[in-house]
């Protein structure tokens, strides 16, 4: 007789909806549907553990809060969730001292002054040359001034 091996993660509906005791405290286990949306909040979980990265931004849709919650505070990770509309949240999360930085920033993206543009760029890890050349880009005339 032939046994199937069956691998358990936190991407596995049958993991999240077989081990109820995973979710206490009234959260209920996501749906199935929601499990496949959560993937790359998951992993964002994962490389931030890892120590791959140090801030972690996400946008989830809203009816992942709790979860999402939830899930962040299981693994005493900081964070802020910002709602960008009925359906969505931006959710930053990572280390500490990174979250307090956000939690000082305007959180509609779209208005960050340069200067918060550039150093959450940064602080995401996004490429430092590229941030450089959006920042003198924000900052037009203003740049004209200064003599290299």
């Amino acid at each position: 007789m032939k046994i199937q091996q069956v691998s358990f993660n936190y991407y596995s509906p049958y993991y999240c909806q077989k081990n109820k005791q995973v979710f206490q405290g009234g959260i209920k286990p996501p749906s199935k549907e929601a499990i496949s949306d959560l993937k790359v909040f998951m992993h964002h979980i994962y490389e931030y553990k890892k120590g791959l990265r140090s801030l972690i931004l996400t946008t989830e849709k809203s009816s992942n809060r709790d979860y999402i919650k939830y899930r962040l505070e299981k693994e005493n990770i900081p964070y802020i969730i910002h709602d960008i509309s009925d359906k969505a949240i931006n959710v930053f999360f990572g280390n500490e001292d990174c979250i307090k930085v956000v939690s000082t920033f305007d959180k509609h993206l779209n208005k960050l002054s340069p200067e918060h543009d550039f150093m959450l760029g940064i602080m995401l890890g996004y490429d430092k040359i590229l941030q450089c050349k959006r920042f003198m880009q924000r900052l037009g005339d203003k740049l004209n001034s200064v003599k290299a």
